[in-house]
């Protein structure tokens, strides 16, 4: 039984069509290219929120955290990106 089924097997594996290297090129570029083009999007929005998080608080979120030294807002402020990242990895792939 296992003979067959490697013997089949051999057989697919030589009668299957052989994709010409010009056509791997550009398959390998197209793929390239959307992953370039989604992860520039990916950062745009990231961007555009962090934006919308400095504008919603009465506060200025930088000189809370940079000069203030306000380690809960830090680390809720990485959280929200954090969420916000996965959000965008889960929409791209």
């Amino acid at each position: 039984m296992l003979e067959s089924l490697s013997s089949l097997m051999l057989i697919a594996q030589a009668t299957a069509p052989v994709a010409s290297d010009s056509s791997m090129t550009v398959d390998l570029l197209r793929n390239l290219m959307g992953g370039l083009i989604f992860a520039a999007l990916g950062i745009v929005i990231l961007a555009v929120a962090w934006l919308i998080i400095c504008r919603v608080t009465p506060f200025s979120v930088r000189k809370e955290i940079e000069e203030d030294q306000n380690t809960a807002l830090a680390i809720v402020t990485g959280a929200v990106i954090i969420g916000i990242s996965l959000i965008i990895a889960a929409a791209v792939g």
